[in-house]
């Protein structure tokens, strides 16, 4: 192992920041060897907080219609190929329904952009809350306006995830049309924590055009905020896309960066994400073992799930389908977790909630 990069890992398990130069430097210099150490170093930190407890959350695909057009998803609104569906509320509850009593105390209800008006989502919400007031509720619904958000708040829902998809403002404008802008992104992150959500960002690793330096500034915008929740997947793409014919990016290189993450915010929320565990057969697992402490098993329709294909080869059965919990339960015991049935919030450095 090089000395200067292994003083760099632990440097950044001691005081939780580095240089942007010192990411990127880490990054383009790190071994397999290092990335061991900072999983190691990793996996103390979030035993320290979480023990060896792996938090589940239930994944509703509310629907795959969308506003947008970004360049690497398969339910851009271009893609005539896409069949598009949206849950009704009936629906959206019965996978609650069925999500409590196998065990869910936390719902991810995420959808394409523009879909849902604000007023449904308050109607949904609401819905939720009333019936079970024990579980978490989880918006990934994309960008609204503060008082919109507010409004999601009030109702009920308790945490956002709106993955920022790269800190740099140039290669942003890479990967999505010009209508679409990196300041407002930015802005409804900074919204939603000033209306009082657990807040989540994120990005996509070895997306087109990304360059480490491009990585060092989403570790840097990451230390910065201080999300209490993070999601971070390898690109894959989509075959009906305009980057369909780019390569997919390295569950290696997401893994390290997963423990970089956890040695940024010791405690935060890191999923092993559903792309890790599709890019490779034990993607999760390495993802959890690097330093994770998410998962988010499928609780959608399971005749709507072929149809959310935000990229290729996405899976959606076997442990990653909410419906298998034990064969999730196997696949953790098999590497020393288990799962923590309950609403897995994120506790503060000293480990309390």
């Amino acid at each position: 192992m090089r000395a200067d990069t292994v003083s760099l890992i632990d440097k950044l398990a001691r005081e939780h920041r580095l240089k942007k130069k010192e990411y990127l430097a880490l990054l383009e210099n790190a071994s397999v060897e290092e990335h061991v150490h900072a999983a190691t170093l990793a996996d103390k930190e979030r035993r320290r907080l979480y023990g060896t407890e792996v938090f589940i959350r239930g994944l509703i695909e509310v629907g795959n219609i969308c506003r947008n057009n970004c360049y690497y998803c398969g339910i851009r609104a271009s893609n005539g190929k896409c069949v598009r569906y949206t849950l009704t509320d009936k629906q959206i509850l019965a996978c609650c329904r069925e999500g409590h009593e196998i065990g869910f105390r936390s719902f991810v209800l995420q959808g394409g952009e523009g879909a849902f008006p604000v007023e449904r989502v308050i109607r949904i919400v609401s819905e939720i809350r009333g019936e079970f007031p024990d579980c978490a509720i989880t918006l990934s619904l994309g960008e609204y306006e503060r008082d919109e958000y507010e409004k999601m708040f009030n109702a009920g829902a308790n945490r956002y995830l709106l993955r920022h998809e790269t800190a740099d403002e140039k290669h942003y404008g890479l990967l999505h049309p010009g209508e679409m802008s990196y300041k407002h992104r930015v802005q409804c992150l900074e919204s939603l924590r000033e209306v009082g959500f657990t807040v989540g960002c994120g990005f996509m690793v070895g997306s087109p055009f990304q360059t480490l330096e491009n990585i060092s500034s989403d570790l840097k915008f990451i230390e910065e905020f201080s999300p209490e929740m993070c999601g971070i997947g390898p690109f894959i793409p989509q075959k009906d896309t305009p980057f369909g014919g780019f390569r997919a990016g390295s569950a290696d290189l997401t893994c390290f960066l997963l423990s970089l993450i956890r040695l940024i915010k010791p405690n935060i929320l890191l999923p092993a994400t559903t792309a890790l565990g599709s890019i490779e057969p034990d993607g999760r697992l390495k993802g959890i073992l690097a330093g994770a402490n998410v998962v988010m098993p499928n609780l959608s329709p399971v005749e709507v799930r072929s149809k959310y294909i935000l990229y290729d080869n996405k899976l959606s059965t076997g442990s990653e389908s909410a419906q298998n919990l034990e064969a999730l339960k196997r696949s953790l015991a098999s590497i020393g977790f288990s799962v923590a049935e309950s609403r897995g919030d994120i506790k503060t450095s000293d480990g309390k909630n």
